[in-house]
């Protein structure tokens, strides 16, 4: 038994976990309340290493935000901007193709593509993007759309969720993303997102998608005005929709960026708050494959820790991130390849590349391999610099 748990308080939930027993809603609060991080921890890397084993992985992906406009106004957001705003912006398709063009030269798999809801652009827009995508590189994964954009382009095309989602599917959509899942609970969502969809709504667009035989990832943002116990509620709800579907891939838990937004906020996200959020993610959602430390919000050096508290992902490359850092985020903009599977090697883990359903590409337990050439990796950086300084 870990030494951490020898003693603690929560020995009884480890024993839970080490029996393969699902914990309870109480047990999840209790956690979260516990000051034992090092036992929370423990349990939660237990958990990760009984799905996982000792494998963390990676991306090679790259963001785009077609455009910030938005016709909401969510409270904690500083992404999103109206016509009227200076630094507003909107991307032409084929200036989405061109930053996927110069991304395929150091080897991606995916573009992670969101915006605003934007108040004109006809729903071939999307579609027609999609579509010069596949066009562009057929095995091109497009990992695309909140569950709110969703929502936004069924209005625009007069159709129905499910209908929607098969014509983008058809364009080429590959995967939903997890964002706008904010918390749940509604007097929350009414606080710091008013307008923006219901959970019930999220939940079902994501079903919808599930139903069709797809998958997705889902989202947490944590450290705002929001309990533990909404936390707990959170997690439940994404829980009790994997039950029913299998559908999500894994749950990427967002810390609250409260540098540039309007909700007042006495006491940030810590890392001890980050890393006890991913650990009871990690030992609550036994149903859920794969746990992401987003290295964008918690720094790469907290994404690092994070692996030993139950997370086995630090997500990608990115390249251009304008959410988070547009809300005050300090991270770097990018990672190159090779920095993410040093990171990992250095929390004591193997590097996995993997794709956009967290399926392994290749796994690196060589250290030369790992290492990789350093011409290949220099020319890689250079790539990555570029586009960002053109970006």
């Amino acid at each position: 038994m870990n030494f951490f748990i020898q003693r603690s308080e929560l020995r009884d939930i480890y024993e839970k976990v080490v029996a393969g027993e699902r914990i309870s809603d109480a047990d999840a609060l209790r956690l979260f309340e516990s000051k034992d991080i090092n036992a929370v921890g423990a349990i939660a890397d237990f958990a990760n290493q009984k799905k996982n084993g000792v494998r963390a992985s990676y991306i090679v992906n790259r963001y785009v935000n077609y455009s910030n406009y938005c016709i909401l106004s969510c409270q904690f957001c500083s992404f999103s901007k109206k016509k009227r705003d200076a630094d507003g912006f909107q991307f032409s398709i084929e200036e989405i193709v061109e930053k996927a063009r110069e991304a395929l030269k150091i080897g991606i798999t995916e573009m992670h593509i969101v915006g605003g809801l934007h108040p004109s652009l006809p729903f071939s827009y999307y579609t027609d993007m999609l579509k010069a995508l596949k066009n562009l590189d057929a095995r091109l994964q497009l990992k695309c759309f909140t569950a709110i954009e969703i929502l936004h382009l069924a209005w625009l095309s007069k159709k129905t969720v499910e209908q929607t989602l098969i014509e983008l599917k058809d364009a080429g959509l590959a995967s939903l993303t997890g964002g706008g899942a904010e918390i749940f609970r509604k007097e929350v969502r009414s606080a710091i997102a008013k307008g923006k969809e219901s959970a019930e709504e999220y939940l079902d667009v994501h079903r919808t998608w599930h139903k069709l035989g797809q998958r997705s990832t889902c989202t947490m943002l944590y450290g705002h005005v929001e309990t533990l116990a909404d936390r707990v509620d959170h997690l439940r709800q994404l829980r009790a929709l994997q039950d029913e579907t299998g559908g999500f891939v894994a749950l990427i838990p967002l810390a609250y960026q409260p540098e540039d937004n309007d909700i007042p906020v006495k006491t940030p996200p810590t890392g001890f708050d980050s890393l006890r959020t991913i650990a009871v993610s990690r030992i609550y959602l036994d149903n859920f494959p794969h746990i992401t430390a987003y290295w964008i919000g918690l720094g790469m050096k907290l994404a690092q820790v994070a692996l030993s508290y139950g997370a086995d992902d630090i997500h990608g490359t990115i390249i251009e991130e304008h959410i988070f850092h547009m809300a005050g985020a300090t991270s770097p903009q990018l990672q190159t390849e090779s920095d993410m599977i040093k990171a990992i090697r250095e929390a004591g883990r193997t590097p996995v590349q993997r794709n956009s359903f967290y399926e392994p590409i290749k796994i690196l337990t060589d250290a030369n391999q790992a290492d990789g050439n350093s011409n290949e990796n220099s020319a890689r950086s250079k790539v990555l610099e570029d586009n960002l300084a053109t970006a």
